[in-house]
């Protein structure tokens, strides 16, 4: 089993907040992420899909391709937006870098048979800020 990744970049900027809440209670449990002016990010993603290299290509999945499809489902649907008002998988959602790496999963689950026969998303690491950052699994 061989594992590869594409390391693709976003901006964009969310707030936290849960409505049901308190602004006194926002603000004790999200802090400045709570701002009612948002705030933003340099996000950087990176997918990694598993599978045996194909005999013919000696590729497990073509980069090219990979990257395109992370660019046109999630880079290009988040990017220089607004998740929590902009994007419409995370409507309704809590705009955390949790839900959306969950997100992003789910879609590229879904399409990476478009691009490959054989391999398997692994998993998604999202970097938030170059000190915090998620990884999913599915």
């Amino acid at each position: 089993m061989v594992f590869v990744s594409r390391h693709e970049h976003f901006n964009a900027a969310h707030k936290l907040y849960n409505p049901n809440w308190s602004a006194e209670k926002n603000e004790e449990v999200f802090g400045p992420c709570a701002n009612a002016n948002w705030h933003g990010h340099n996000f950087e993603i990176i997918v990694t899909v598993k599978g045996n290299p194909d005999p013919d290509t000696g590729f497990v999945v073509d980069l090219k391709k990979l990257s395109r499809l992370i660019r046109s489902e999630i880079v290009e649907k988040v990017d220089h937006k607004n998740l929590n008002l902009d994007v419409d998988f995370m409507v309704g959602k809590m705009a955390s870098t949790e839900n959306l790496v969950i997100e992003f999963w789910r879609i590229l689950n879904d399409k990476l048979g478009s691009i490959t026969s054989t391999a398997q998303l692994h998993s998604i690491k999202l970097y938030e800020t170059p000190r915090n950052f998620v990884e999913y699994y599915g």
